[in-house]
């Protein structure tokens, strides 16, 4: 399986929806676990991005579904990032 770092911007709609619904960000941790992936890991952050979520999938393609369904709804913006482990870069390196 390979690492992805999801960083995601809400819209006004999707942060009208966290407000009213906080629980809703759980939900679609669900969701994504549906669609053929994993939440290792999730942040909220302050800056450029409001999350950050470390997801483990087994392809591009998958993720590349996930990010495109996400993002349809109109609540936030995606940036999808393909990772490595140090190690797994390091080993590349040697």
């Amino acid at each position: 399986m390979a690492l992805y770092i999801l960083l995601s911007s809400l819209t006004d709609e999707g942060r009208k929806t966290v407000k009213s619904k906080p629980d809703r960000i759980k939900e679609v941790n669900k969701e994504i676990e549906g669609m053929g992936a994993k939440v290792l890991g999730q942040y909220a952050v302050l800056g450029l991005y409001d999350f950050v979520n470390i997801i483990e999938a087994p392809s591009n393609e998958t993720m590349a579904k996930i990010s495109v369904a996400l993002g349809a709804r109109g609540t936030i913006q995606i940036m999808t990032l393909p990772a490595m482990t140090i190690d797994q870069f390091i080993k590349t390196l040697q």
